[in-house]
């Protein structure tokens, strides 16, 4: 009679047991961060990945999507590290900028390019493919890009109509640039001094972007700073700066309204255009955005910065971490949430072009429609520049080095040989 009732104890406890198993909910973990990628104001936090999560939740019932929440942007990097030093990271998270080699050299992402091959559902030619390239490393797809921001230039429209100057054409080139630099450039009140300029925080980068040059081969083992389409920027930027006497022209400047062109990412347009933040922070000036300007080697395209998304290498879900990608990068609707809560641009481009096609604007009183048909056309000729571990440490020597050139205590030929010889000797240590 005991062994009987024995038996069925442990007869229950195994059904159990099998029940539960057959039951049990696989959890997924998520590494995000609450606010912008693009330094700019959000209060949505983490809008986009919850739409994303309960769209993957509701089609597949049995797991449960989870994140760590309040982690700030500016935190990000350092509990990220943590978390996969500590062997514990989420089984997909969101990628920092600069730490995407770093991650990919340390294996702690996963090479993509086995389940894109195989996986007939991944669209790779719906992407814009300077965000899709942003992921990829010698040659494969590591991560896949969330939403993006190409670089574009702000148009102060107000200052150039008082000086009875159209709006730039979308083909326009250096000399029209500087030209127009020229003539708005000067002592508006009398007083003997400068008080309205042609621009603020266009630089040499995007000036070598703009004409046709690459600041360091694909394995990022060699620069070209002393490449004529380099030089060439370099110069240029200093005939601007000569306009300005030796002025310096600062934000504060240009917020007032009291410069013509500034350089803006998507993400800034998107938050500074629109009502309130127009009256805040332009003084009333009415802006609006166009291409680069093209130098003589080269087009009028931009840089793009984009956000990513990486499988954490450790995963045991991968199939499902997959499929929680792909909703996240490529569902039209969770793509389309990016224009509403985020400042980015979708990384999809027919989900911009439905947009466009419906006039999209903010919603917010005052607020103007975006010609995001128009944005999606300068996506379309966005570059992505290599990126690798060392990159910040080496784009501040440049930046210290060009500094000087235009202080005038380096020649610019010399001086950009010179620096081309001492980060080539960096990248080959």
């Amino acid at each position: 009679m005991g062994g009987h009732l024995l038996a069925l104890c442990l007869l229950a406890v195994f059904g159990l047991w099998s029940w539960q198993a057959a039951h049990a909910r696989t959890q997924l973990r998520v590494g995000t961060f609450v606010g912008s990628a693009w330094g700019v104001p959000n209060s949505e936090g983490h809008a986009v990945i919850d739409k994303a999560i309960e769209s993957f939740e509701a089609e597949h019932p049995d797991v449960d999507v989870t994140y760590v929440s309040g982690v700030r942007y500016e935190d990000y990097p350092e509990w990220l590290a943590e978390q996969i030093l500590a062997g514990t990271e989420p089984d997909v998270f969101l990628v920092p900028d600069y730490d995407f080699e770093a991650y990919a050299d340390m294996g702690a992402i996963r090479n993509l390019s086995d389940l894109t091959g195989r996986d007939q559902g991944f669209d790779e030619a719906g992407f814009y493919a300077a965000a899709l390239e942003y992921g990829r490393r010698n040659g494969s797809l590591y991560a896949l890009p969330v939403e993006c921001a190409p670089t574009m230039m702000f148009v102060n429209k107000t200052l150039l109509a008082g000086e009875g100057i159209e709006m730039p054409r979308e083909d326009w080139t250096w000399q029209d640039f500087y030209d127009i630099c020229a003539k708005v450039t000067k002592d508006v009140d009398g007083d003997g001094v400068l008080d309205q300029f042609g621009m603020y925080d266009y630089d040499w980068q995007l000036a070598v972007t703009s004409n046709g040059g690459g600041l360091f081969n694909p394995s990022a083992r060699a620069s070209f700073f002393a490449s004529p389409n380099v030089e060439q920027g370099v110069q240029f930027v200093m005939q601007l700066r000569k306009l300005q006497h030796g002025h310096e022209v600062t934000v504060r400047e240009a917020d007032q309204g009291k410069v013509a062109f500034r350089p803006f990412t998507f993400a800034q347009y998107r938050t500074y255009k629109p009502y309130p933040w127009r009256i805040k922070k332009f003084a009333g000036s009415e802006w609006d955005c166009v291409r680069l300007p093209a130098g003589p080697q080269g087009k009028n395209i931009s840089p793009v910065n984009t956000l990513l998304l990486g499988m954490s290498s450790r995963t045991t879900e991968t199939g499902l971490v997959w499929q929680l990608m792909k909703k996240i990068s490529m569902d039209p609707e969770v793509q389309g949430a990016i224009l509403e809560k985020s400042q980015g641009l979708p990384v999809r481009r027919e989900v911009v072009l439905k947009a466009a096609r419906a006039k999209w604007g903010w919603g917010s009183a005052g607020a103007e429609s975006v010609d995001l048909e128009a944005i999606s056309q300068i996506m379309d000729e966005a570059v992505c520049h290599p990126k690798f571990r060392d990159q910040r440490a080496v784009i501040t020597m440049a930046e210290n080095a060009i500094q000087e050139i235009y202080a005038g205590k380096r020649p610019l030929s010399m001086g950009l040989h010179k620096l081309q010889k001492e980060v080539n000797a960096y990248l080959q240590r």
